[in-house]
């Protein structure tokens, strides 16, 4: 049983190891990464400029922002590159099944 504030948001087969995809958890969007079998989420919009995570390129557990190049750390949210400065949320994941839930940040 998923724990109060959690939603589904994807099945397992819809994130293979490498992927990465956008959804909505509570009015917010949020980025999907599977990183070496695991899920993560994280903010799906960069924190320096309005750009979609989803589109830039997913090296490992960093993704690129497409638009001017930030990179960040998927599994804990930090900013590693400029020109961002702020890191991004995460949001924490649990899996039941086949389910991928997500939960409100910071629970």
């Amino acid at each position: 049983m998923a724990d109060a504030g959690f939603e589904k948001v994807a099945d397992l087969g819809d994130l293979s190891p490498g992927d990465m995809m956008a959804v909505e958890v509570g009015g917010e969007q949020v980025l999907l990464a599977n990183v070496d079998g695991t899920i993560y989420a994280c903010d799906e919009i960069c924190s320096h400029a309005y750009a979609a995570l989803s589109e830039g390129d997913l090296n490992g557990a960093e993704i690129e922002c497409p638009l001017h190049g930030a990179n960040f750390n998927v599994t804990t949210g930090e900013c590693l590159t400029p020109p961002a400065e702020d890191n991004l949320k995460v949001y924490p994941v649990q899996i039941e099944g086949q389910d991928i839930l997500v939960g409100p940040p910071g629970s």
